[in-house]
């Protein structure tokens, strides 16, 4: 009989442990779950339940990674209606940290777990704010703030190089204000060419995405655009879902956009950008809703909180089409 170094020219690799980070097509024996295992590719993208957040919330910033992720701020739903808790993800369990010095709901976060930027949003409804804070990781500081207080906007970047634009100001009229913020203070840049609040955006200061949102109200676009550092430049793509309230994530020409709201409800729907154009997703969100946090890439995503009606603590983990799987063979 002939065996499998033989076939494929390799012994079969016998590990106590899965490897952390195999290659598609690699195969082994797991001594300790007593499993043959080998890593195959996603067909298409999907979304995993994870275990809920501590605190549920709505309009909750967010930032990081799948595995190493930010939770901050948000409105848990009953009076007075902010939040300042902030929760950490190590891709199982949220974890409480420090709040912030502002509680807020409708801001927006970017960077990573241990080094994490929030700005803006409203402290009372109706009440934009410029506050800008730094997180190290264990607790909060506040910066300088932006020149165009605001709720409902947009970012994206990193803590000492960050984007905010769009958002709400004041209510109801809607602003395509850009800041570009150094790790110090914030400077004005050239607005959206679609002024609008409640959208999204992807990307890093000098490669941004902005998408969907309503540019009035009431009012839904699925309008996306690409800022070069310096201004914003419409894109021949947009949203197959106009919706507003929705959730990015990943680079100007690899983002994901999910949820939101449009009529006739909550959305669930998921859509990759190829830095030209949107293309719907046969994966979609187990839990519809709109206003929730996010984090991470296009292959690989978190998405938390919102309102599914209620303020949402669920969690969601996606992974994208050709991703790595792991497998267990099983021989019956």
């Amino acid at each position: 009989m002939a065996e499998y170094k033989g076939i494929k020219g390799f012994k079969v690799q016998y590990l106590s442990a899965d490897p952390s980070d195999p290659n598609i097509g690699q195969t082994w024996y797991n001594s300790t779950s007593k499993d043959l295992k080998y890593t195959g590719a996603t067909a298409a993208g999907a979304w995993a339940t994870g275990n809920n957040m501590n605190t549920a919330r709505t309009q909750v910033a967010g930032a990081g990674t799948q595995t190493a992720a930010l939770a901050f701020g948000g409105n848990p739903g009953s009076p007075p209606l902010v939040t300042g808790v902030t929760e950490e993800y190590d891709g199982t369990n949220w974890t409480n940290s420090n709040p912030l010095n502002t509680t807020r709901n409708t801001l927006v976060g970017a960077g990573t777990q241990t080094a994490a930027l929030a700005f803006g949003g409203r402290t009372t409804p109706g009440t934009p704010t410029e506050a800008t804070e730094e997180y190290n990781g264990t607790s909060w500081a506040s910066s300088n703030p932006f020149n165009t207080a605001r709720r409902f906007l947009a970012g994206c970047g990193t803590q000492t190089v960050g984007l905010a634009f769009g958002g709400i100001n004041p209510t109801p009229v809607v602003t395509g204000a850009t800041e570009e913020y150094d790790g110090t203070s914030w400077t004005s840049s050239n607005p959206l060419n679609t002024a609008r609040g409640q959208l999204a955006g992807a990307g890093i200061q000098t490669a941004a995405l902005a998408f969907g949102g309503a540019p009035s109200s009431p009012g839904y676009t699925g309008a996306t655009e690409e800022y070069d550092g310096n201004s914003w430049a419409t894109s021949p793509g947009s949203l197959n879902t106009a919706r507003e309230q929705l959730a990015g994530a990943g680079t100007q020409t690899a983002a994901l956009g999910f949820g939101g709201y449009a009529p006739p409800g909550n959305q669930t729907a998921t859509e990759e950008y190829d830095g030209t154009s949107w293309a719907t997703s046969p994966g979609s969100l187990n839990t519809a809703r709109y206003a929730l946090g996010r984090a991470g890439t296009q292959a690989s995503a978190l998405a938390f909180g919102g309102d599914a009606p209620p303020a949402s603590a669920a969690t969601e983990e996606w992974t994208g089409p050709g991703s790595p799987l792991t497998k267990t063979i099983t021989v019956s």
